[in-house]
């Protein structure tokens, strides 16, 4: 049986409480994870500062040179795995295993994860839009302009709460590394092997183990995490984010609300992009805040969802193994019956009519022994006001909403990606202006194809250091 222990700045502890991490369709228990509680974390956060210490001992460059060291070491090594070893392929068996995602899906985001450490460099040069990062460790220099400038780290540490449904989030925390912040990582209850697997390989890569702490472990775990940290993320529905809104110690990520926005000028050949159009819903199971939830069009928007539906209706439950697989499963009891019900009572108003049904055979809600699963949903949606035009779900569900394009940007609220096909020059710049939009896309871009030298949901730079005036009238050491 594998052993897992909490992770204290480096050291393992062995916790009298343990949790059984188990297979989403046997039952059979996969590991033990030894759990942390919340008195441990504040007893250890007195710490903190170390782990910034201790990585500023290391240039930032080296950093990011170890970065790409742990990306081939996270892709293709045998790696440690508690009281075991784990190789790459037994990774993504066991989180298939305890995630319900499939195997295709696990590969994916491995390779994702590893694509954005190998790539470090570029990343934080976009980021900092060329920023010396030796003026990140000093804490002031000269920049490029030849102006003095200075950035305060906001904390020595960044925490986060993680989630088990979809590991590609764990893209956004890997810059901490060689931006020489510690890590105070509280992993799902589900899926720790990421967590870990990342832990190791930067440690075999020479990334000092002390810059790292895990803590598995109930929920008041994270809320601790979030309480003692200065800079922390958090994953969750929308009352999570509405619960962090306004502390900017807390970047909540929650539910995207991604849309393709069809205008005017291009409407009229729509099936052009239907394949844009199905691969933002459909990728990754549609578990990522990424995929498309929702499709605005001032016309032919039933024709859309029903050529939408005609091509993910029929898709279906497969084995995880399966490399066809496209949806995964939902582990939680109840939750898949929850949502197929909120989908259920959507569909009784007028405005609201469901298209996949009948290019399915069976229900929308599959029901398994320990688990269950949704297919695909396309609903048509006729009068954008109503409730069904801007809602998710984690799986492939979307919304194809009939607007005038001239109400659409007052419309349809928050929204992390906005893909906008068009090219209406008067449209794209009202697009430009519209701050409810983080990403914008224009012309057919996927809503799911990510360019990592841009921001995600936040500058990372912006959310770890403070830029503050700092003038200097000593002479150069030497």
């Amino acid at each position: 049986m594998i052993e897992i222990p909490v992770i204290r700045w480096g050291r393992p502890y062995e916790s009298l409480e343990r949790a059984d991490v188990v297979h989403f369709e046997t039952g059979e228990v996969m590991a033990r994870m030894h759990q942390a509680n919340a008195g441990l974390v504040q007893m250890d956060m007195r710490k903190a500062a170390q782990a910034r210490d201790v990585l500023r001992q290391i240039p930032c460059t080296e950093l990011i040179r170890k970065c790409q060291q742990a990306a081939e070491l996270f892709l293709t090594a045998t790696m440690p795995l508690g009281n075991g070893t784990q190789t790459p392929e037994q990774f993504c068996e066991i989180q298939s295993a305890t995630t319900g995602l499939p195997l295709n899906m696990a590969r994916g985001n491995m390779s994702k994860n590893a694509f954005v450490l190998s790539h470090m460099g570029e990343i934080l040069d976009a980021l900092t839009r060329g920023l010396p990062l030796d003026i990140l460790t000093r804490g002031y220099g000269m920049e490029s302009r030849g102006v003095m400038v200075s950035y305060q780290a906001a904390s020595p540490v960044l925490g986060l709460v993680l989630p088990s449904n979809s590991p590609g989030v764990h893209t956004l925390w890997l810059p901490a590394i060689p931006l020489q912040i510690g890590l105070v990582l509280k992993p799902g209850s589900s899926e720790p092997w990421t967590p870990y697997r990342m832990y190791e390989a930067f440690a075999a890569a020479g990334v000092p183990r002390e810059a790292f702490s895990l803590y598995p472990g109930p929920h008041d775990v994270g809320n601790k995490v979030l309480e003692t940290c200065q800079r922390a993320m958090i994953f969750g529905g929308t009352a999570t984010v509405e619960k962090y809104a306004g502390d900017p110690r807390v970047q909540a990520h929650g539910p995207g609300f991604s849309k393709i926005l069809i205008g005017d000028d291009v409407v009229d050949r729509w099936e052009d992009y239907l394949d844009v159009l199905v691969r933002s819903v459909l990728i990754n199971g549609g578990r990522s805040c990424i995929n498309c939830s929702g499709i605005w069009a001032s016309r032919h928007t039933e024709a859309i969802a029903d050529a939408i539906a005609r091509r993910i209706g029929p898709v279906t439950a497969l084995p995880t193994t399966d490399p066809d697989a496209a949806l995964a499963a939902f582990t939680i009891p109840g939750a898949a019956e929850a949502m197929n019900s909120q989908i259920d009572d959507g569909c009784q108003s007028e405005a609201v009519t469901e298209m996949t049904a009948k290019y399915r055979d069976g229900d929308r809600l599959i029901r398994k022994e320990r688990c269950d699963y949704l297919r695909p949903t396309v609903l048509h949606v006729s009068d954008c006001k109503d409730p069904m035009a801007n809602t998710e779900y984690m799986f492939p569900f979307v919304s194809v909403v009939q607007c005038p394009q001239k109400q659409m940007l007052s419309r349809i609220g928050t929204t992390l990606v906005g893909t906008a096909i068009t090219a209406d020059e008067q449209w794209i710049r009202e697009l430009v202006d519209a701050r409810h939009i983080d990403r914008l896309n224009v012309g057919p871009i996927p809503t799911c194809a990510l360019n990592w030298l841009q921001p995600h949901e936040g500058n990372i730079i912006d959310f770890l250091f403070r830029n503050r005036a700092f003038q200097n009238s000593l002479p150069p050491a030497h």
